[in-house]
């Protein structure tokens, strides 16, 4: 079947949709493997024996598939006074992460919800302060935060360092919760102080359960941010109780003699594979959880 175009043409019905889709495609098909690249290369030289890797191409694939280098850079073998391995630093970030995600995403929504829906006078100053400390920089805070830390007998601790992240992601959870809560009617807040609910009770019986979105928004980004932290984690952590990314940058650094390409590479997907892993699982409800903070209802 054919059909007239604007500019008098005669062309077959959907031929040119068609094509644009196959050109669409192919361009996101390039993309995504110019994006892959590093990636497809890592995991291949991770795979590959030392000798394997001086003898060959830095493209090519593994003649012979080896997880010898995974489970050097995951076990916690110690030359001198750093350890190479990465086993004991997972945890510390797994211990580091998780708290301070659930604190600051709590208390980021307790104070969206407050600075919208029970409004007070001051309120609009206190969000612009706190939306300010979303645009210090990380290398202004380092002095204050170490003598902080000092003084509360956190220096140099998982601890300290949940509180560091915890306030320093306030500003950020407050940004996302206060986004969203503007798109939820006062009406039904009001409704609910008429019936006699407190503060806390409306908040953890009917705001919190009906702000998913936001929350999963929160969570990936604060996940990502302090897994993926390095500065704070040199900072503000000694020996046992550095994360896994100063690890990662011990094992990089530690020389042997001999530069173990394959254990580096390996290490770095072991220090990234948690953050992926959020990403490829959570990633639609990221978009939907933005795009949601984003349309008043």
């Amino acid at each position: 079947m054919r059909q007239r175009s604007i500019d008098g043409i005669v062309r077959p019905k959907g031929v040119h949709h068609s094509l644009m889709r196959i050109l669409l495609y192919a361009v996101l098909g390039l993309f995504c493997l110019y994006y892959l690249i590093p990636l497809i290369v890592m995991i291949s030289t991770s795979l590959k024996s030392l000798e394997e890797i001086r003898q060959g191409s830095l493209l090519s694939l593994p003649r012979s598939v080896t997880f010898d280098a995974w489970a050097k850079a995951w076990s916690a073998a110690c030359v001198g006074v750093r350890c190479n391995g990465l086993a004991p630093y997972v945890w510390n970030s797994v211990l580091m992460t998780a708290p301070a995600v659930f604190i600051s995403t709590l208390l980021g929504a307790m104070n969206g919800y407050a600075l919208t829906k029970w409004r007070f006078r001051g309120a609009d100053t206190i969000f612009a302060l706190m939306l300010f400390g979303a645009f210090i920089p990380f290398q202004v805070i380092l002095l204050p935060m170490a003598r902080m830390l000092g003084l509360m007998g956190l220096a140099g601790t998982i601890p300290g360092l949940i509180f560091v992240h915890t306030v320093y992601g306030l500003a950020f959870t407050t940004l996302f919760f206060r986004n969203f809560f503007m798109g939820v009617s006062d009406g039904i807040i009001q409704a609910a102080k008429v019936d006699g609910a407190s503060f806390f009770g409306i908040f953890f019986r009917l705001v919190l359960p009906m702000s998913l979105p936001a929350i999963v928004v929160t969570v990936i980004w604060q996940f990502t941010q302090i897994w993926n932290d390095f500065l704070f984690g040199v900072a503000f952590t000694i020996g046992d109780s550095n994360p896994v990314t100063v690890a990662l940058n011990n094992v990089v650094n530690t020389s042997t003699g001999v530069k173990e390409y394959n254990v580096d590479m390996a290490a770095a997907i072991i220090a990234a594979l948690p953050t992926l892993a959020v990403y490829v699982i959570a990633g639609a409800y990221f978009v939907r959880g933005l795009s949601a903070g984003a349309v008043k209802g």
